[in-house]
């Protein structure tokens, strides 16, 4: 089995992330894992105004602060494990990933860093569910 995990540093992510590991647990063979981080590009003008050097060094340490706790908890439960960091509009990246590599499920938290509070099921969640013919789990 192939699973897709989204996160993005905060507290439901982590839990999305310890369901994939559970979940494998149950699994008769190893599943594997790609574990993704995307990060949206800036608004217009900003890499113009802070130059590419530094828009990607701000891309660079989002990320590894996105992934660096799941990749922590996978990695101890020694998982297969690919890791991707991108950037783009998180849905749509979450579901281009997905179908490029053929992922039998995608694992994603019902809302992540910038929800607020009270709200059921994000945006990039509803919009992965809207788009794709892949399961989906999304954990809460």
């Amino acid at each position: 089995m192939k699973i897709l995990v989204a996160v993005d540093g905060s507290d439901i992510s982590m839990r999305a992330v310890r369901f994939v590991i559970a979940l494998n647990r149950k699994l008769t063979k190893p599943a594997r894992v790609t574990m993704m981080a995307v990060d949206p590009p800036p608004f217009p003008g900003v890499e113009t105004r802070i130059g590419t050097k530094a828009t990607r060094q701000m891309h660079e340490e989002t990320l590894e602060s996105m992934l660096k706790d799941a990749r922590r908890s996978l990695s101890r439960a020694k998982l297969e494990l690919n890791e991707r960091a991108e950037i783009g509009e998180i849905a749509d990246t979450i579901l281009n990933v997905a179908k490029k590599e053929r992922v039998d499920l995608i694992v994603l938290g019902s809302h992540g860093r910038g929800a607020v509070k009270g709200i059921l099921l994000g945006s990039v969640s509803s919009k992965v569910i809207a788009q794709t013919e892949i399961p989906v789990t999304i954990v809460r």
